[in-house]
């Protein structure tokens, strides 16, 4: 190969990774709390490492990036942040009772390791989740969450997981991703649907 070409390759190469890379950044300064110039360059050096020092293999991005919805998972992030924070504050505080806790399977919708891994990392970020294991056969998170008393809460949390999913598919995602995730979530929601009418009828 030309020297030319090996250089348009890896500029290339490079300008694909750059999402990934920012977004190692972006985790690190997440996992340390601060976001300061020192966390952004200790994050720097941290990407650089993992990106060129252990040489895995090269992460396929889908090319496709909506910055509306990329806001909107990270307005919706810090959101969870604080809710998070406060919902365990109290539930440590709280005299009446002591916090049930609970390992649940989240199915994934999406094959893809990028999404899985985002996914996990998202719901281990917000207080009161973490992703203990991972089947990546059958694509499924377990998570271990504590405040949770009922069927209604663990289902609660799982739709959750699914809805970090769908929030990072529908920012970074392909085309063919963002469909997948829309027809699981009206799948869903008409499964709701009926349970609850069954329910009523019951009643």
């Amino acid at each position: 190969m030309k020297p030319a070409s090996r250089a348009g390759a890896f500029f290339t190469q490079t300008w694909r990774q750059l999402p990934f890379f920012l977004w190692l950044i972006a985790l690190w300064m997440l996992l340390w709390g601060q976001f300061t110039w020192l966390a952004f360059l200790t994050g720097l050096v941290a990407a650089v490492v993992v990106t060129r020092v252990f040489r895995l293999p090269p992460v396929e991005l889908s090319g496709r990036v909506n910055p509306v919805y990329g806001v909107a998972f990270l307005v919706e992030f810090i959101v969870w942040l604080v809710i998070g924070s406060l919902t365990v504050a109290w539930q440590v505080i709280d005299p009446r009772r002591v916090p049930r806790a609970a390992i649940i399977g989240v199915p994934m919708v999406v094959d893809d390791d990028l999404i899985m891994t985002h996914t996990g990392v998202t719901a281990s970020l917000i207080p009161g989740s973490l992703v203990v294991d991972t089947d990546r056969d059958r694509r499924i998170l377990y998570i271990h969450v504590i405040g949770v008393d009922s069927d209604e809460a663990v289902e609660k949390q799982r739709e959750q997981v699914l809805r970090w999913e769908q929030r990072i598919v529908m920012a970074v995602g392909s085309g063919a991703q963002v469909e997948q995730v829309r027809a699981a979530r009206a799948a869903r929601l008409a499964r709701q649907r009926a349970d609850a009418a069954r329910s009523g009828g019951q009643a």
